[in-house]
């Protein structure tokens, strides 16, 4: 049997590469399997201890938009374990190893409260500092910790890798024809989700499909990331357009009182740099890096100098 299309192009990427990110030593941490309860679903992460520290700070992260806990995720919280923070990774609800139907479904205020109880349930864990939690997210989760952190002034810090902040923008993107295609989808799915049959799409794809994300390389970048014998699907409830118009974490960005620290790529066709930039200047207390890089180039690439202003400013931020 031949390889899938997307097996042979991420072997031939990694064929090719000679620069991938460093792995740490598994002795420089632990890992455990967590669950915790979500509005009556549970929600699955994993637990990383660092062997270095007692009682260290600990950072909540979750995956972006469509995406599972498994999709190069590991690797940033390995190296925040290895630097001394404990980190609970976890996947969202109808996504993963977390409970909820329909599969894959997207949905800023569900995924905004399994943030809310993934800091409850880190605040109540022994051998980590409750007291001082981070935020960590990138893309569509970069705009849920921001608006977690916008309600919360017992936060430590957040990190907001190439942040989603607005809605508005993104719909005005997608073009008057676009945009009016996707309503269409997501009132479909609607209609048929009463009967038990949801309307999916893409969540992914090149720009001549039709999907949620459909910048130029977005689907070749995602699907490296994706880990072999993954049983993940590329398509999720198209309701997810209606949601997402409506989605603004710049409008209460003003109200996010602790350290904050932005990055965006110079060369990102999937989140806008400008609406990135203008959210940073309504934070308080924020901090903007402007990135020679993609949307996904903090997982290939720029890794190493994207993690290090990151690992600069917690270590700041928190005093660690």
């Amino acid at each position: 049997m031949s390889p899938s299309p997307q097996s042979a192009w991420r072997s031939r990427r990694e064929s090719e590469r000679d620069d991938s990110p460093r792995r740490p030593s598994r002795e420089a941490f632990s890992k455990v399997s967590v669950r915790f309860d979500s509005d009556g679903d549970d929600c699955a992460g994993w637990l990383y201890r660092p062997d270095s520290a007692e009682n260290p700070p600990v950072v909540v992260m979750a995956p972006g938009l469509g995406a599972e806990r498994t999709f190069g995720y590991p690797l940033v919280a390995e190296r925040l374990a290895e630097a001394g923070y404990a980190v609970l990774l976890f996947d969202y609800r109808h996504f993963g190893d977390s409970e909820g139907e329909p599969r894959n479904l997207v949905d800023p205020a569900k995924q905004v409260a399994d943030w809310r109880a993934a800091v409850s349930k880190v605040r109540d864990l022994d051998r980590v500092d409750g007291s001082r939690v981070i935020l960590w997210g990138y893309s569509f989760a970069g705009g849920h910790a921001l608006s977690v952190a916008a309600e919360d002034p017992r936060l430590a810090a957040v990190v907001a890798v190439a942040p989603f902040v607005d809605g508005k923008v993104a719909a005005k993107a997608r073009g008057l024809k676009g945009g009016a295609k996707a309503v269409a989808a997501g009132f479909r799915d609607k209609l048929q989700s009463l009967v038990g049959r949801p309307y999916t799409v893409p969540i992914v794809g090149d720009p001549e499909e039709f999907a949620v994300v459909d910048a130029p390389g977005a689907k070749a970048s995602l699907f490296r990331l994706i880990p072999k014998g993954s049983d993940w699907e590329n398509a999720c409830p198209a309701r997810v357009f209606l949601s997402i118009r409506g989605y603004r974490p710049v409008e209460s960005a003003e109200d996010v009182r602790c350290p904050t620290l932005f990055l965006g790529g110079a060369d990102d066709d999937v989140v806008s740099l400008d609406a990135i930039e203008s959210a940073s200047e309504a934070v308080p207390n924020a901090t903007f890096v402007r990135l020679p890089t993609d949307h996904f180039g903090y997982f290939d690439d720029a890794f190493e100098s994207t993690f290090g202003h990151q690992l600069a400013f917690l270590d700041e931020a928190v005093g660690w």
